[in-house]
Parts: C-alpha cells; structure tokens; sequence
C-alpha cells in the first residue's frame, strides 16, 4: 500500500505500457507535447467529462469521477461509470484512436478498475473501451492475468519515476502517431543513425508535404 503522498497519476501506467521514453518524458522530465492526435484526443475528452450525469432505463453514467487507489498508489479520473439498477458498475474508457497491439488501454481501464473497487467495496468484472476512430465500444473483461499485470506495471511504475532515468530511443510504428516525435529523435537510434540526419529527413518530408 502507498501513501498519498507518494501517488503517481494513473494516466502513466498506459504511457509506460505503451512506451517507456513517452512515460518518462511526461512523468519525469515533465514534457507534454500536442499534436493532431492528442488534440483531437483532448478534445474528445473534454466533450465527454463535459457531459453532465444522465440516466436511462436502469442505468446512471457519472462522468469525471476522480478515483485513487492505496493499492497501486495511483490517482487520476474516470471518462464515464455506469451504474445499473442491479448493480452492476461499468467504466469506460474513450481512445481516440482504434485498438492498440499491446494492453496499454486495458491496463489503464483495469487500474480504474481497481480505484473503484477500494472506494466502492465492490468487485468489479468488466469495463469497455470507446474507440473515436472506429466507433466501437468493446467489453473488457477485467481477469486475474489482467488484475496482476496491472499491479506489476504500478510497482514498475513507481521504480521507474523514482529511479529518474529517461530510457534512450527506440523507433517503432507507433512512434509517427506520438506527440513527441520531434522531441524524442526515434529514428536517430541505432547504427550509422544521428539526430541531424534525423532532423534534415524530417526537413525532407515537411518540404515535400508543401510541394505536392
């Protein structure tokens, strides 16, 4: 169990599954750098915390609870909960994008997950993911293997903020959607790769977006 004052936001869990550089550059260096996916991201976001609470046949959505858990030492708040009439709790999680390879999402809808549980006093077996970009919102069932990656990535989590080392670049795919790919140099990892030739192929790509 953590204190509260050694809380970290829950919102790094899914940076640090998704990417360790990413994680380290907002929960350390304390970066945050926008671009058309997060802004559109941000956006989403602020129209569904914006919502005010509704309720419908056997179902009350409170949006913009903030949560915390001891166990995992995290805080941050939740996109939307459902609450039916059975009792039955549902978060839910909204992506801008669609599905990811890895359980970044998962793990960050878990952690809720586990946030409600400690203040509710309820179990709670299942969330959702709303993808923008697919318009979809898929059941997440939250299992054993799920609940204990979680808890690892939380301990992991908490060695890696405290430990205050930004991990050197590594590119992937997933590196041209990230916000911090200018900051970040992916591409100028590895051999016979320097961060000016980095620089002069991105200068390479902005040139010829403006020529076609």
């Amino acid at each position: 169990m953590y204190p509260e004052s050694d809380y970290l936001l829950l919102s790094g869990l899914q940076h640090l599954r998704f990417c360790p550089r990413q994680c380290a550059l907002i929960h350390i260096e304390q970066q945050w750098s926008e671009n058309f996916f997060t802004a559109a991201g941000r956006v989403q976001h602020e129209k569904v915390h914006g919502a005010t609470a509704e309720s419908r046949k056997a179902v009350k959505t409170e949006r913009n609870l903030k949560i915390a858990s001891a166990l995992l030492g995290v805080t941050g708040c939740t996109d939307a909960v459902e609450f039916y009439s059975d009792g039955k709790i549902i978060p839910i999680e909204y992506k801008h994008g669609k599905p990811k390879e890895n359980t970044c999402d998962e793990v960050q809808l878990c952690a809720q997950v586990i946030c409600l549980e400690e203040m509710l006093c309820r179990t709670i077996d299942e969330g959702a993911l709303f993808y923008f970009k697919i318009r979809r919102r898929i059941p997440v069932p939250i299992t054993d293997e799920l609940r204990k990656e979680t808890i690892e990535l939380a301990e992991r989590f908490h060695r890696f903020v405290a430990d205050g080392k930004t991990p050197a670049a590594v590119y992937s795919k997933k590196c041209e959607s990230c916000s911090f790919i200018d900051e970040c140099f992916p591409e100028s990892a590895g051999k016979n790769k320097s961060a000016v030739n980095y620089i002069r192929g991105r200068l390479r790509q902005t040139v010829s977006a403006l020529d076609e």
